[in-house]
């Protein structure tokens, strides 16, 4: 039966040298399982930094969190490599709602994923045939507890390391390299492992052939729900949670059996969260801080020395220790000074919030959820194109720590990789870094602010309001009276809620600024026709004092988007037209404005072709305001025709307008309507 031959301790030691099976620690799987990924490089907040690939898998995926992630690999690397930090517990500490949780569980199901992958299976081993010793009642089989690996078996199945050193390299015929990458990794068999195996010695009269018929060699289950290889350890209330949970307990069942009171196996150690990921698994403890004190204690012995001890038994164990925490429940056990020996033995890692826009945008729409919604009475909901980038932009813009040297606007466009007119990116690195000298944590950039958990609560007030249900559509300036609301029932500290909301009035600004170009759209009924006018503008003034410039001042160029040459007529009273609305009067204000232009231009379009210019918010408005006041006499008397439909005139043009936001735009009836109700009022301006 080759089926019973592939279960030896002989046929598992083979194909580990062959390298059909692995041997390595929890921090060098986690290593390898990241590492062997593709890693990109990014530019986030003004410095280079590294992107792992595999925590951008899937439907529902890791965003942002660059410096955390950064930070863990070269914890996980650090450990592997045998550096200090294998004597560590990596600890996440945060606001409420900024992904800590999710990060952690992202990574378990990627650990989970990637030991599916045969070869790199974690196996352990059993001992069989137990009724043979006479001293173990009805137990006749026993696992490992704490899925310990066959290779540990394998280094200590003499008395002495150096014997079993000998007997592998004899047997196996093992080089002095390989070997002593095995034994990098060894350690003692845990308690009661060592105990059966003693007494099989024993019985078997030492001979290692005989022996090893006692073991059998089994795949550690990957059942998320059994809590093996990843489990989650969470805050428990204080009455019932103790040292039992983590390290196990004494079995009664067990004792009913054993006859020998020194045998360690009548504790039970799987009753506990540690034996079940003891075999190269990661150990998730939520909220870690909010332990009684007496738990926290049992951590500081297990991240230091790694072992289950129960009444001097000791149970080595191979594990990675992750846990969160928030910054409240973090600030409280640190000023207990009397606790600083477990800080001292966690890498602890501040998680900020999400702070770009545009990234934010995906984060949203996890929010908003991926099903289609559906009212209260079973309509289908529609959600208002601008809805997104409201809800992003509000509450990204809470995050952000005011500063003396940037706008909240500038600081926001910058964050996410956007031009902000002459400030650069060095002046976000700066402010950020002066921001992070800060010695409270929620005054460095990104810790305070609107936590996703807020954004999803913002969405479930919109969806059950009756002007949501009666519209049939998720309308976006609805976001701000939402998230108003979200700011007074949740925000406890007086001087951040005046903040926030303070927040909000600029959020508005920019969604105003946002319809604007979004009714040109609609008036010139073409989905991008403010785009191709900013980009009209900025070739006009590169081309503008181009030597081939002919004295019908038309000039060719190379479109970048799509190779073509193309013409272009340089109109120089558009051009002071758009300068004028930007409020660049003299000579030298519009020579500086034009040569940042130029300067953008040459910098983004050799990396991005199809860079817009369309973050450049003060430009897009002026071009705007210049093509409506050109068209139709400046967007007030746009607002008067549409807000004064008597006329028949009035009247097509507004049909026509409704007519682009349904069929090019993507707004239904209710968003169509009311957006253009928001437009015709003076809310927002300025």
């Amino acid at each position: 039966m080759p089926a019973q031959r592939n279960n030896t301790l002989h046929h598992h030691i083979s194909a580990v040298k062959k390298g059909d099976r692995v041997f390595e620690n929890a921090f060098q799987c986690v290593s390898r399982m990241i590492l062997d990924r593709n890693i990109e490089k990014v530019v986030v907040n003004g410095k280079s930094t590294f992107d792992f690939t595999i925590f951008r898998d899937g439907k529902k995926h890791i965003i942002g969190m660059y410096d955390e992630i950064n930070s863990f690999v070269s914890f996980v690397k650090d450990a592997a490599e045998g550096g200090s930090s294998k004597e560590m517990a990596y600890v996440l500490v945060g606001e409420p709602g900024n992904g800590k949780t999710f990060l952690v569980e992202y990574l378990c199901s990627m650990y989970r994923d990637f030991l599916t992958i045969p070869e790199n299976r974690k196996y352990t081993f059993r001992f069989n045939n137990l009724d043979k010793l006479g001293r173990y009642g009805n137990i006749t089989t026993i696992e490992s507890q704490t899925y310990e690996d066959p290779m540990v078996l394998a280094m200590n199945l003499h008395e002495s390391k150096e014997e079993s050193m000998q007997y592998l390299e004899r047997k196996y015929r093992l080089s002095t390299a390989k070997l002593e990458e095995w034994f990098d990794n060894y350690r003692g068999l845990g308690a009661c492992s060592a105990y059966i195996w003693n007494e099989i010695r024993e019985f078997t009269g030492g001979k290692v052939e005989d022996m090893l018929k006692f073991i059998e060699i089994a795949p550690v289950p990957l059942v998320e729900s059994l809590g093996t290889v990843t489990g989650k350890y969470p805050a428990k209330d204080k009455i019932t949670s103790s040292a039992v949970d983590l390290l196990g307990e004494e079995s009664i069942q067990r004792l009913l059996h054993i006859t020998d009171t020194n045998n360690p196996f009548r504790f039970d150690l799987r009753r506990g969260a540690l034996a079940r990921v003891a075999g190269g698994g990661i150990h998730f403890s939520d909220e870690i801080y909010k332990n009684k004190k007496d738990l926290v204690q049992v951590y500081l012995g297990v991240i230091q020395n790694r072992t289950i001890e129960i009444d001097g038994y000791r149970w080595p164990i191979d594990t990675l220790i992750i846990a969160t925490s928030n910054n409240s429940e973090f600030n409280r056990f640190l000023s207990e000074k009397e606790e600083a020996p477990i800080i001292d033995r966690c890498r602890i890692c501040y998680v900020s919030h999400n702070t770009n826009y545009k990234l934010q945008s995906e984060l949203t729409a996890y929010a908003i959820g991926n099903e289609s919604k559906t009212t209260l009475t079973g309509d289908v909901m529609h959600q208002d194109p601008n809805l997104n980038y409201a809800a992003s932009t509000a509450v990204v813009l809470t995050r952000l720590p005011r500063s003396e040297k940037l706008t909240p606007i500038e600081t926001m466009k910058l964050a996410s990789g956007e031009v902000a007119g002459e400030k650069s990116l060095k002046t976000l690195s700066e402010v950020i870094d002066s921001l992070n000298q800060d010695h409270d944590i929620t005054k460095r950039f990104g810790q305070k602010g609107l936590g996703q958990r807020n954004l999803g609560r913002t969405m479930q007030l919109m969806l059950e309001s009756s002007e949501t249900n009666e519209g049939k559509c998720m309308f976006a300036y609805d976001v701000f009276i939402s998230l108003e609301r979200i700011i007074l029932d949740y925000v406890s500290d007086a001087n951040d809620r005046a903040k926030f909301l303070d927040d909000l009035k600029i959020a508005r600004g920019l969604y105003r600024e946002r319809i604007l170009t979004e009714m040109f759209n609609a008036y010139m009924d073409e989905p991008l026709a403010i785009r191709k006018d900013v980009f009209h503008y900025v070739n006009m003034i590169i081309g503008i004092d181009a030597e081939n410039l002919g004295a019908d001042k038309m000039w060719k160029y190379k479109n970048p988007q799509t190779g073509e040459l193309q013409a272009i007529k340089i109109d120089e009273r558009y051009i002071d037209s758009v300068e004028d609305r930007l409020g660049l009067k003299t000579r030298e204000q519009k020579d500086s404005f034009r040569t940042s232009i130029r300067k953008v231009y040459g910098q983004k379009i050799s990396v991005d072709p199809n860079y817009s210019f369309m973050d450049n918010l003060e430009l897009v408005k002026a071009v705007t305001d210049v093509r409506l006041k050109s068209d139709i006499a400046g967007a007030g008397s746009l607002i008067g025709a549409l807000a004064n439909r008597t006329n028949e005139e009035n009247q097509k043009l507004y049909d026509r307008m409704i007519d682009t936001m349904l069929n090019k735009l993507g707004y239904c009836a209710t968003c169509a309507q009311k957006t253009i109700e928001y437009f015709c009022t003076q809310v927002d301006e300025n």
